[in-house]
């Protein structure tokens, strides 16, 4: 475990903050401010994921000893570990916010793992930083499980995101409003270690721009491009070429989302990855009653704006911002307008690709679009589960009656739009009939499109509530169902149910808050 090479390139590169005082300031003309974690009462291990920590160069014994336990509760550090919080701005529910930053993320290190890649280490709830503002630094089990399962569970389903190497127990309790109601409660402490190649976000260049920083806009871009995207040439264009890669991953990345259906929750500017990763699991959801202007962030539930249906023009206004902020780098904003563009036309190409697959056809021509509308019309009307629905669309039959398997993913509309579904069937067998795909070839297409097993919120109360009890078992078989999310597993059935009626209102299972 001593043994693991650290190249902390983003603290040797950037100017820091000359401060190490304690309490929260202003940080000004620096990318990073250097502050250490606070020590915990009872470091445990309480899950870890094996493929990330034998990527990074862990062994499991490794893991398993208790010295691992107090590395990632922030009690102790590795040779070569330096910890540090960053320092960015962003745009909060449309509004600028100013400087945010690391409030409770604290960087060990960029690790060169074993498979020869860069994995920047960080513990979420390690305590506070500059930048935490009025709050502690710290994060409950429920949120910091929560991040833990999701974000290993999107690299299953191949959705690019940050992930996860372990989650530890700290012994001590942090006390949280949970939904902000003047009812706060005593809860276990834990922290979560993320891993990513980079955790620079939109964020980072908006806070020089708005504070008139050029200079540090500049080596913060210059910086990103030379370390984390190695693949762009240098020379005059290259910040143009850059801003066009990056648009291209938001885009791609949202359009996985829209596949599995994902809702992020709180898709600010300062939790969006410049790599075009899934950052920052918070108040997310999972699409259960096909619902687009659902949103499971109670914070965000009179205005909608982060609502499923419009992730996608979210994701468009965030990079505006990104490229108002990089603005001063350009002698004019055509290569920026070239990147927008290049997103709504990456997006609209990789989301009718996920489409066809989803619906089994070997491509979606314009012709097809009122077919998917009318579909999604049906699921929301009848209240469908997307992910069961498409699921056991992947087993019809044409030209036999709906099956019994399509008409159980409807929450309570089935008898409603059951002849409407006939209907859109009968439309659905014709267009199969023009397909070039065969029957076995369309099946085996729509089973790798559409997951089986997902991270539902209910489920992931189910396993917070044991682990409240001490029990690690169901958090243990829920991890590794979400493995294999695609493929059928005899025995878990139960963690591909639908929602059960008593988790439609009750906390956790549906609408969540920002508070860790």
């Amino acid at each position: 475990m001593n043994d693991l090479r650290f190249d902390n390139a983003f603290l040797r590169e950037l100017p820091g903050d000359p401060s190490q005082a304690p309490g929260v300031r202003q940080v000004e003309a620096a990318a990073w401010s250097r502050v250490r974690p606070t020590p915990v009462a009872g470091a445990r291990l309480l899950a870890w994921s094996p493929d990330v920590a034998e990527a990074i160069g862990f062994a499991p014994e490794d893991v398993l000893d208790p010295a691992f336990a107090e590395v990632f509760a922030g009690n102790a550090l590795l040779p070569g570990m330096e910890t540090w919080a960053a320092n960015y701005g962003g745009h909060q529910f449309g509004h600028w916010a100013g400087q945010l930053g690391d409030g409770r993320a604290i960087g060990l290190g960029e690790a060169i793992g074993r498979d020869g890649r860069r994995h920047e280490l960080q513990l979420k709830g390690a305590g506070p930083t500059p930048y935490s503002r009025t709050a502690d630094g710290r994060a409950v089990l429920r949120s910091s499980l929560r991040e833990f399962i999701c974000s290993e569970a999107m690299h299953h389903l191949g959705v690019p995101t940050t992930r996860a190497l372990s989650l530890v127990a700290t012994g001590d309790t942090v006390v949280r409003d949970m939904f902000y109601d003047g009812r706060p409660e005593a809860e276990p402490g834990a922290v979560v270690c993320r891993v990513a190649p980079s955790f620079v976000r939109f964020g980072t260049f908006e806070l020089p721009y708005a504070r008139g920083d050029v200079d540090l806009l500049r080596r913060l871009a210059d910086f990103t491009i030379r370390r984390d995207f190695p693949h762009i040439a240098p020379g005059e264009g290259r910040f143009g070429d850059w801003f066009v890669d990056v648009c291209e991953r938001t885009a791609r990345t949202v359009a996985e989302w829209m596949r599995v259906g994902f809702v992020h929750g709180v898709m600010n500017t300062d939790n969006m990855s410049i790599l075009g990763l899934t950052i920052d699991y918070g108040p997310y959801g999972w699409i259960e009653p096909y619902d687009p202007d659902w949103t499971p962030n109670t914070t965000d539930a009179q205005g909608r704006r982060y609502r499923f249906g419009w992730q996608p023009r979210v994701a468009h206004w965030n990079l505006g911002r990104l490229a108002q902020a990089l603005s001063p780098l350009f002698a004019d904003t055509a290569p920026l307008q070239a990147g927008l563009e290049a997103y709504g036309r990456v997006f609209a190409e990789a989301d009718r690709a996920a489409q066809a697959r989803k619906l089994g056809l070997s491509r979606l021509d314009d012709d097809d679009l009122p077919l998917l509308q009318d579909l999604l019309t049906l699921l929301h009307d009848g209240e469908a589960d997307m992910t069961r629905f498409y699921r056991a669309l992947g087993t019809y039959v044409p030209e036999r009656p709906p099956a019994p398997a399509l008409l159980e993913t409807f929450h309570d509309g089935a008898s409603r739009v059951a002849g409407v579904l006939a209907d859109w069937l009968r439309r659905y067998d014709a267009r199969l009939e023009r397909d070039g795909l065969g029957p076995a070839q369309r099946q085996a297409r729509m089973q790798q499109a559409n997951p089986l097993y997902v991270p539902r919120n209910w489920l992931l109360q189910e396993v917070i509530e044991a682990a409240t009890a001490g029990d690690m078992a169901p958090l243990r078989t829920l991890q590794e169902v979400l493995r294999r999310p695609y493929d059928e597993q005899p025995g878990r059935d139960v963690h591909a149910r639908m929602r059960p009626d008593w988790a439609r209102d009750r906390a956790g299972c549906s609408m969540l808050s920002c508070s860790s």
